[in-house]
């Protein structure tokens, strides 16, 4: 038998039998560059719902605070705006977990270190933060506490709501105090503020003197600052160790930290930077507790985007109008008739202008022993020709009992537009 094997270019030949077609292999080749492209796609799609039912899942739904809320919606206030949202940012000084254990002792309490009431205009063309004093006396409501008593109503100190009734109480608290109904809340302890810090890389600030604050655990020369979380955390809790000591300054520097904050956001692109957005929620969904609307990545992202072109001089920043308590000025109280027209323009989506405060000598600080009646502290007020030429507000009380005439304001109209002492976010300055 003839051995063909040898025979070159028979059909024995090394290499086996004849090869396919040019365009068959185009066609095998198309194929697998499509199944390979599939792959990618299924395993992009995989891994971008890991992340995002990661994120999701960070985020702490407070149930109970929504419960509570729905029990007493019938004293709550209407909106008087619509498109308008009203959120309550709760700083938590619990000393519970690790991240918390350094700055006291855990007594199984907490009180709101920070509250700020932050009012998103309809338009979405700009935001109000309003900073409401801790120590500022005020009606507090029978609330539910956490081993499921009630407390009784009194007139109490503004943080104790918290203490009594967590997230719930608090808000029930500033609806009563001010008639502007509040949409959604966001509870933030100490260890989930530094690291919303950090993941942004740190925020700068300028300090026109040195610090050293053993209780807020901050100690720096003067000069510009990037402040990561630790000390980006004394620097908002200090307050005997800069400027006079009282809790109007302390205040002032945890509103300018925000304003930096927000240009810190705006200006390296963050919010539209996916590698920089990341760890941005990665952080602040494991920080934050919210209520149920907000508890979902959805439902941040939509917020985050209703805010993110508002130009950083028409993002405010004040304190409530106060004036130290008559029988004890180591506390605070409202200021007359200015936070009415505050509150009064919140709960109507109107403008609120802000001017600088007027600069004041710098004092020696006081020592933490100091009472604060020995502390100077500035009055946040609106200038007397506007308070004069401001009609009369409605009282909170006044706003649950005639919601018709609290939508339309006051009995004369239109409202001239009042100034209030405080700045903006793209305001510079070293405090």
């Amino acid at each position: 038998m003839t051995d063909s094997a040898g025979i070159p270019g028979g059909t024995g030949a090394a290499g086996g039998g004849p090869r396919p077609p040019a365009g068959r292999r185009r066609r095998r080749l198309l194929r697998w560059i499509g199944l390979g492209a599939v792959l990618l796609v299924l395993a992009g799609a995989a891994t971008g719902w890991w992340l995002y039912a990661k994120l999701d899942g960070n985020i702490t739904s407070d149930t109970s605070a929504e419960a509570e809320l729905r029990r007493y919606e019938r004293e709550r206030p209407a909106h008087f705006a619509d498109g308008a949202q009203n959120l309550l940012l709760i700083g938590s000084d619990s000393r519970s977990g690790r991240e918390n254990a350094g700055y006291g002792q855990d007594g199984g309490t907490q009180r709101s270190d920070t509250t700020i009431l932050l009012h998103l205009a309809a338009d979405r063309g700009s935001v109000t933060a309003v900073s409401i004093p801790r120590d500022l006396m005020t009606d507090v409501p029978s609330c539910r506490a956490a081993d499921g008593t009630r407390t009784a109503e009194r007139f109490a100190q503004f943080n104790w709501a918290f203490q009594w009734g967590a997230a719930a109480c608090t808000i029930r608290t500033v609806e009563r105090l001010t008639g502007v109904r509040i949409d959604h809340h966001m509870v933030l302890d100490f260890g989930g503020f530094k690291q919303m810090v950090d993941a942004v890389g740190g925020v700068e600030v300028c300090l026109r003197q040195p610090v050293d604050d053993a209780e807020a655990h901050l100690r720096l020369p003067a000069g510009r600052h990037l402040l990561q979380g630790e000390q980006a955390l004394g620097f908002v809790r200090a307050r005997y160790g800069l400027g006079n000591g009282s809790d109007t300054e302390r205040m002032e520097r945890q509103q300018q930290f925000l304003g930096s904050l927000v240009k810190k956001v705006q200006s390296n692109g963050v919010l539209l930077n996916p590698a920089r957005l990341y760890p941005l929620l990665d952080a602040a969904t494991s920080a934050l507790t919210t209520d149920p609307g907000l508890a979902s990545l959805r439902g941040l992202y939509e917020l985050v985007r209703s805010v993110r072109d508002i130009p950083s001089d028409q993002i405010r920043f004040l304190t409530v109008p106060r004036r130290p308590y008559a029988p004890n000025p180591n506390r605070d109280e409202l200021l007359e008739p200015e936070a009415g027209q505050l509150f009064q323009r919140l709960r109507l989506d109107r403008p609120v202008t802000v001017t600088p405060p007027v600069p004041t000598p710098t004092a020696t600080p006081a020592p933490a022993s100091a009472p604060r009646s020995a502390i100077t502290s500035t009055v946040t007020s609106a200038p007397a020709s506007a308070a004069a030429a401001e009609p009369a507000p409605l009282s909170p009380a006044e706003v649950f009992r005639d919601p018709v005439r609290a939508k339309s304001g006051t009995a004369s109209a239109p409202l001239p537009d009042p100034t209030f002492t405080g700045t903006t976010a793209d305001t510079a300055d070293c405090r």
